[in-house]
């Protein structure tokens, strides 16, 4: 037997931001919250005004990668206010604990925690929102999907076959929520020669690209192995702000209006087919 959509409950929630663009992926280790840190930063520097939402309750990413360990206000309407940085709106778990100790929570908890993320933080008006996933498809990663108004995700993955099956999971799950799929992007695909340019793929090559011919949807891009990605993660400066003009920032710049231009698409399709709809003859 088939397996039902889940239903997608509609409602009220971050009515000022244009597109909300969920980043995934099926497993953990791939640099999904590099590629969501520097795909947000990108639309900043095309003249977008964004946000960043690090939803992963387990290992929040956001303060080390913006080196941004304060506590964010709150509105006299008890609403959280987004920290800044690089033009860029941010809101993650770990901008609200105050420790290293690890969060032990179940379920219901991580559920009531994505939904105050949704409807009590202040975003105001947004062109883009990036929403950073935790790994995998577990109870964050339903949860989201069902009650954000989710405009479409990507995927990320790594070249190595292990990495690509769990991709073709996470594209499932967003499938079976009726969430567009944008696009695939192949994260650490190859490591560029300083001195000659040269690529050599470590892992594996076409990996990416092969399994979005093969489900069908977009394939981004490839963003190269860089040590200044790293360097600039742990410093707080990321690769689009630190080097803007290297190989692996002006990739992630592809990526992003590669990103844009499939979600005009089918946010036009989408337009055509209610048109159309609404010209019918009953």
């Amino acid at each position: 037997m088939a397996e039902q959509p889940i239903e997608r409950q509609p409602r009220d929630v971050l009515p000022e931001v244009k597109d909300v663009i969920a980043v995934a992926s099926g497993k953990g280790g791939v640099g999904k919250s590099t590629v969501a840190v520097n795909l947000a930063l990108s639309f900043v520097r095309m003249g977008k005004t964004s946000g960043l939402l690090d939803i992963d309750v387990y290992g929040p990413s956001a303060p080390t990668m913006f080196g941004i360990f304060e506590q964010p206000r709150t509105t006299p309407d008890h609403k959280l206010l987004p920290l800044e940085k690089y033009g860029l709106s941010l809101m993650s778990m770990g901008f609200l604990s105050t420790d290293d100790t690890p969060i032990i929570w179940r379920g219901p908890m991580v559920h009531g925690l994505v939904n105050q993320f949704l409807h009590q933080v202040d975003w105001g008006a947004l062109d883009a929102l990036v929403i950073d996933m935790p790994p995998g498809t577990g109870d964050a990663q339903l949860t989201l999907t069902q009650v954000a108004p989710l405009s479409g995700a990507v995927i990320v993955t790594t070249p190595q076959e292990v990495a690509l099956i769990d991709a073709r999971k996470g594209l499932k799950m967003f499938q079976k929520v009726n969430v567009p799929v944008l696009g695939i992007v192949e994260n650490m695909s190859h490591f560029a020669c300083p001195h000659c340019g040269e690529g050599t793929y470590i892992f594996s090559k076409g990996g990416g690209r092969s399994t979005a011919e093969e489900l069908g949807v977009p394939f981004l891009g490839e963003i190269p192995i860089d040590p200044e990605i790293v360097v600039g993660g742990d410093q707080g400066e990321p690769i689009v702000i630190r080097h803007p003009d290297s190989p692996a920032a002006r990739a992630f710049h592809a990526v992003a209006e590669r990103t844009l231009a499939e979600l005009a698409r089918i946010q036009a399709q989408t337009a055509q087919a209610r048109a159309a709809v609404g010209k019918m003859k009953w």
